[in-house]
């Protein structure tokens, strides 16, 4: 499957549905949704993209889902049954995260933790140093579980999983992620 510019283009300032389900352990939260991921509503879908491949690789999921479409209904429920979900700070789509405004993300930010609240799961990682910097107003956070937690919660920053973000593999992302895997019970 794949788009022309001009396809993914009319799909800017679009939003997706947050991916999660009531039992969700592991909160994933991203910047905002990308053109392609909006072109096919499931999350972090561009091909290049190192999310799904980096949760295989640390254990979070059994197999890789076909993200660079829309999801199955197998994918999605192998996904809720691995007890993760997937939201992001702002809803708009665009090309880049570094179109959004530090509004945008603060707004999104204050958003995000009245719905993690509901939601309430054990763990919430945010994968966007910059963005959460912004967004949460911690302008000398640094990447790893913080101190400030959102909505009462173990919270990590954790390096974003985009191709253009060249300083991590998907290696070093499994490690990464897997640490707030195994405070939300999700990894041994």
């Amino acid at each position: 499957m794949g788009y022309t510019r001009a396809e993914l283009e009319s799909f800017r300032d679009a939003t997706i549905p947050d991916l999660v389900e009531p039992g969700v352990r592991l909160l994933f939260v991203g910047i905002n949704p990308g053109l392609w991921t909006a072109a096919t509503g499931t999350p972090f879908s561009r091909p290049g993209n190192r999310f799904w491949p980096a949760l295989v690789e640390a254990g979070i999921l059994p197999r890789l889902p076909r993200y660079a479409e829309p999801l199955s209904d197998a994918d999605r429920r192998m996904i809720f049954d691995a007890g993760i979900g997937v939201s992001n700070l702002v809803a708009r789509a665009t090309a880049r995260a570094d179109e959004l405004s530090r509004e945008e993300l603060r707004t999104g930010a204050a958003a995000l933790t009245d719905r993690v609240a509901s939601w309430g799961p054990r763990a919430i990682a945010v994968v966007g140093l910059t963005a959460y910097r912004d967004g949460f107003r911690r302008p000398k956070a640094v990447a790893g579980r913080q101190e400030d937690a959102i909505a009462g919660l173990p919270t990590w920053v954790l390096p974003n999983p985009s191709g253009l973000n060249a300083h991590d593999t998907v290696a070093t992302l499994a490690r990464a992620y897997a640490e707030p895997a195994r405070v939300a019970g999700i990894l041994a």
